[in-house]
């Protein structure tokens, strides 16, 4: 879901690089020194996830694991993904630096936003009413970042509506992949290290 340089128009990588500013400023200012291994391990888990993509039109289909990242980091995740995004742009010319803003935005965003949502649901003893908000915000996180790549590639031009459409179909598996993966790993982290999981 990487953007890639030349693609969007400078009021949308303006506004981008500004809202991953704020997100990244939060997250480093609800990030206490003892929980930087764990920021780590989770930037480090994005980044291995995001690196075998599909190209489709101006972007790219791949695992993300940001539903995973919001719920273990909050605020966090954006710290975490602008890192691995970073490495990726920096090491495999993924994305791009121009780009970083927007990136961090599309998969950061969406990943603080379902990490919270589900916050309640996760912390109920029931598998039935555990393991359906996990799947939602394993494949919510995933459908979101998709409509906000959308939306980027719309408001930099109308000549990018297919693109963007096509970006949205082709994501469809990648959805429904995340949340079932999603479901997995969080039952599997609460069977193992259930302190794992807590408020950011």
């Amino acid at each position: 879901m990487h953007i890639s340089e030349g693609v969007l128009s400078p009021t949308v990588l303006i506004t981008g690089a500004a809202v991953a500013a704020v997100g990244v400023g939060i997250g480093l200012t609800r990030t206490d020194y003892d929980r930087l291994p764990k920021v780590a391990v989770l930037s480090a888990v994005f980044f291995v996830a995001s690196l075998i993509h599909v190209p489709v039109g101006p972007a790219s289909v791949h695992l993300i694991l940001n539903g995973i990242c919001g719920i273990v980091l909050g605020w966090a995740a954006f710290p975490a993904i602008l890192v691995g995004l970073t490495l990726q742009a920096l090491l495999f010319q993924y994305g791009g630096l121009t780009t970083l803003g927007v990136n961090t935005v599309i998969m950061a965003t969406p990943a603080v936003v379902f990490g919270y949502l589900g916050r309640f649901f996760l912390n109920s003893d029931k598998f039935a009413l555990r393991a359906p908000a996990e799947f939602v915000i394993g494949s919510g996180a995933v459908l979101t970042s998709g409509l906000i790549v959308a939306m980027a590639l719309i408001f930099t031009g109308e000549s990018f509506t297919a693109a963007a459409k096509l970006i949205i179909a082709a994501h469809i598996p990648i959805i429904l992949l995340e949340g079932v993966i999603t479901v997995f790993l969080v039952e599997f982290v609460r069977k193992t290290k259930p302190d794992f999981f807590i408020e950011a």
